[in-house]
């Protein structure tokens, strides 16, 4: 009666095998390679480093990958700020949600998010956590609104997104903040 659990490994394996090899069918699957456009390095009203964050391009499309360590466990908002300042220790300087179309907030709005919103992180005991997010608009226009005269800030804040309230999704203070320098 031990032929089903040996049978079941091969058959898993054949499985992925035929999984893989139709990953690879030719250069229409191919994904298109990350080109890194930006990063900020966060740190804690203390100075303490609190991550990294940084921004790719793959075709017409913008992403930001953002690394957190040293954040209090649970649930946290992370959002791009319409000015890259990071004066301690509130991260006032950052003002608010990066909204060059003037939308409201929320990744749960029904109209649609503006460009700030990211989805919350979550930090686990040992106090680390990662987000990736695809940013809206084209490349050109992300690189525009986070080039700008004034810069971009990343902002971790104490509490989660609510992916609702306007403007902020009450997610309480700035805890964490950097400055998106271009690569």
């Amino acid at each position: 009666m031990n032929t089903p659990r040996i049978i079941a490994p091969f058959a898993l394996l054949a499985a992925l095998g035929a999984c893989q090899s139709a990953g690879e069918a030719g250069p229409a699957s191919a994904a298109k390679p990350l080109a890194p456009m930006g990063a900020a390095t966060l740190h804690l009203a203390d100075g303490t480093p609190a991550g990294k964050a940084q921004l790719f391009a793959s075709g017409d499309q913008m992403s930001v990958q953002i690394t957190l360590q040293g954040i209090s466990p649970g649930i946290h908002a992370v959002h791009l700020h319409t000015t890259g300042s990071c004066e301690a220790p509130g991260f006032t300087s950052a003002g608010g949600h990066l909204n060059p179309g003037m939308r409201q907030h929320g990744m749960q709005n029904p109209q649609g998010s503006h460009l700030g919103d990211l989805p919350n992180a979550t930090i686990a005991a040992d106090g680390t956590g990662s987000i990736s997010a695809t940013l809206r608009g084209t490349k050109d226009e992300v690189l525009a609104d986070i080039y700008d005269a004034d810069g971009t800030a990343v902002v971790v804040h104490a509490g989660p997104d609510d992916n609702m309230s306007d403007p902020a999704g009450n997610a309480g203070g700035r805890i964490a903040c950097g400055v998106i320098a271009a690569h």
